[in-house]
């Protein structure tokens, strides 16, 4: 990069900083956004009300106080046309950044305050005092991620320096007649209009080019795996026998939902095949997913094998092993429970079982993978909350059979688009619809105002022989944040209700503290848990009838959804009450307005975007920089189609019109170099 005109050692030095270290780095270190400078109004013509963008040189700027204690920037700018000024309430730090005599590009909206004033959402420094500024208006600019010593404004002039050098350099390896039936550009063309587009449009285009390649890579490496999963080591070809999963079938007290059956139905297609099964069961909390799991553990017992659940807690795993007791109790099966936490004798007793075979399902945490767990004839292994376990662990349990079928099970619900990205190398089954006999829950926003009647409501019910959580996103007060925390509530709440139990649990505590509280939680002799979000996965209380959010405005909105998962799960009706730090924001009255967890991962996923999400994969080596999902769920489902044709006709890519498509998929995804290993 050093020997770049323009460059030198210096600047190479910040921009190795950023990772570009080769020319070809500076042709892929892309923009993160743009300023529409394509229309810019003279400042005499910003209009109250409308959304303008402007340039003008900085002739006067400070910090102005406000009554409140808020600090707010002013600049005032001058064009040929006259003047105007700028605020930025609550960004007095700009007066470091912004100076007398530069040039900026602002946009935003133009409102009325002692005279027009621009509230800039956006600026850019277009020259600094001693510079004459490039001709940027008229122009579409990118904005690229900078680092001290090299501006955006900085690379924006050397990209665009170099750019007509570089592109004739760049390799399209997508062949023309897939491109053209995609309607997507040259390879070469999406970069020239990414990094000097015309008009947003255009730059748009350029960028979906470009996702279509990253998840077309992605697609090969998830597809590659699903394959290597399901078909390296034959599995096990289970047969339908009917004697254990008809006999649950007559003893439940309950209906099974459509979704459940077709679960059911995908999985014992998955268990009969000679090929390894390798699914997630995806479901809202509540839609009996463990119903769904316990059949496919009895058609493994039905052939004589074993069935394995692992949770990521011993709450969670003494639940289960409640639940499935329960539901076992007319076969006569009794699951076996493994925790870490057992005494000696009666966990060498527990291994002895599960060794000769005469315990049939086995329940247990982290505890299942240890050396000295032997299983006669593991056949089945089912995962619960399986994003809570590392790969390695994941591999330790299952490596206890001979290539036992494997469920994963999940109650996050994710998008569709998002699912086929994060775990596109699995078969996914999906739960939407709830069992009969579940109570509803109301979700309601209520206004500081209203916290002494909230407060009343929760005691109501408390003293009705009902239970209640109260729920903050910190612990304890700090001077930088102005949420009630939740030891400052504990302590309040206790005072207030001293005949009440008032027990606080968050995240610094010792995990047998946790499940101490959590159980006296479960088992009713506490009746109110002040908490953090060490709740969201947690166990099942169905007396707990109410749930108050302080500041849910701090939480994404599926963490927001997994928090009140909590309540709603006995017979009677519950209550969800956020009370927001401030406005009601339109992103919760949208959560307020439905329980479906996976319409409300799509409004999460479009809040959020991908970058914060695609993170809860522990695979690793999966970053997706330029797609967008939902918006490109179009590119991603061909992309994945493709990827299918191609390497059912080249599954190692070897051909030599697939080699180049190998090469790119290894450089992107560095996981891919296990799936593509030849020999």
């Amino acid at each position: 990069m050093k020997f770049l005109k323009g460059v030198g050692e210096r600047r190479a030095d910040a921009f190795a900083r950023l990772g570009v270290v080769t020319t070809q780095d500076l042709l892929w270190h892309l923009p993160h956004r743009y300023l529409d400078a394509s229309s810019v109004s003279p400042l005499a013509q910003a209009r109250v009300g409308e959304e303008v963008a402007c340039i003008g040189k900085v002739v006067d700027k400070g910090i102005v106080p406000t009554r409140r204690g808020l600090r707010i920037f002013r600049a005032v700018l001058r064009d040929a046309s006259g003047v105007l000024e700028c605020a930025w309430p609550g960004q007095a730090f700009l007066d470091r950044t912004i100076q007398v005599g530069q040039t900026l590009l602002v946009a935003g909206t133009v409102r009325f305050y002692h005279g027009r004033q621009l509230a800039p959402s956006e600026f850019l420094v277009l020259a600094d005092e001693d510079e004459t500024m490039a001709p940027e208006s008229g122009r579409v600019l990118p904005v690229y991620p900078a680092t001290e010593g090299m501006s955006h404004k900085l690379i924006r002039a050397l990209v665009d320096r170099h750019l007509d050098q570089l592109l004739p350099l760049v390799r399209d390896v997508l062949p023309e007649p897939l491109r053209r039936e995609l309607g997507l550009p040259p390879l070469a063309e999406a970069l020239r209009q990414v990094h000097r587009p015309a008009t947003i449009a255009e730059a748009e285009v350029g960028r979906r080019r470009l996702a279509f390649d990253e998840l077309f890579d992605l697609q090969l490496m998830l597809v590659r795996a699903r394959t290597l999963a399901k078909r390296q080591r034959s599995g096990i070809a289970f047969e339908v026998r009917r004697d254990l999963t008809t006999a649950l079938k007559a003893a439940l007290p309950y209906q099974l939902t459509g979704d459940q059956k077709q679960a059911i139905r995908e999985i014992t297609a998955d268990m009969t095949a000679p090929e390894r099964m390798h699914r997630l069961l995806m479901g809202d909390v509540g839609t009996g997913k463990t119903v769904v799991a316990l059949f496919a553990m009895l058609l493994a017992v039905e052939n004589d094998f074993q069935a394995a659940l692992m949770a990521p807690t011993e709450l969670l795993a003494e639940q289960h092993a409640r639940t499935l007791g329960g539901l076992l109790a007319p076969l006569g099966i009794v699951p076996e429970l493994l925790l870490g936490k057992m005494p000696a004798a009666a966990k060498k007793a527990a291994k002895a079982r599960l060794g000769q075979g005469g315990a049939r399902i086995a329940v247990g945490t982290h505890a299942l993978m240890q050396e000295s767990v032997a299983f006669r004839r593991l056949g089945l292994v089912v995962i619960d909350e399986q994003h809570r376990f590392g790969v390695e662990q994941r591999a330790a349990l299952i490596g206890k059979g001979s290539a036992p079928d494997v469920l994963l099970l999940s109650a996050t619900p994710i998008p569709r688009s998002l699912a086929l990205t994060l775990y596109g190398d699995l078969d996914q089954s999906m739960l939407r619809e709830r069992p009969p006999g579940r109570g509803t829950v109301r979700t309601e926003i209520r206004g500081e105002q209203h916290r002494e009647r909230v407060l009343a409501f929760v005691e109501a019910e408390c003293r009705a022989g009902r239970q209640a959580y109260v729920v903050l996103p910190i612990i304890e007060e700090s001077e930088k944040a102005d949420l009630r925390a939740a030891t400052t509530m504990a302590e309040m709440l206790t005072a207030r209700w001293p005949d009440l139990s008032v027990a606080l649990v968050h995240g610094r505590l010792k995990a047998e503290e946790r499940d101490r509280v959590m159980r006296r939680f479960r088992d009713g002799t506490v009746q109110v848990l002040v908490a953090t979000t060490v709740i969201e996965v947690g166990i099942d209380v169905p007396n707990a009838t109410v749930m108050v959010i302080e500041h849910p405005e701090r939480f994404g909105l599926a963490q927001l959804h997994q928090l009140r998962g909590r309540i709603g799960r006995g017979a009677g009706d519950s209550h969800c009450i956020l009370l927001p730090g401030g406005r009601t924001l339109d992103r919760l009255k949208a959560f307020a307005a439905t329980n479906d967890g996976f319409a409300i991962a799509e409004l999460d996923l479009r809040e959020r975007g991908m970058g914060d999400l695609i993170g809860a994969r522990q695979s690793g080596g999966i970053e997706v920089r330029h797609a967008r999902l939902p918006e490109d769920t179009d590119l991603l489902l061909r992309a994945r189609e493709l990827a299918g044709q191609v390497l059912a006709a080249d599954p190692m890519l070897q051909r030599t019109a697939n080699q180049p498509i190998r090469a790119r998929a290894l450089a992107r995804f560095p996981r891919a170099t296990e799936l593509f290993r030849v020999g």
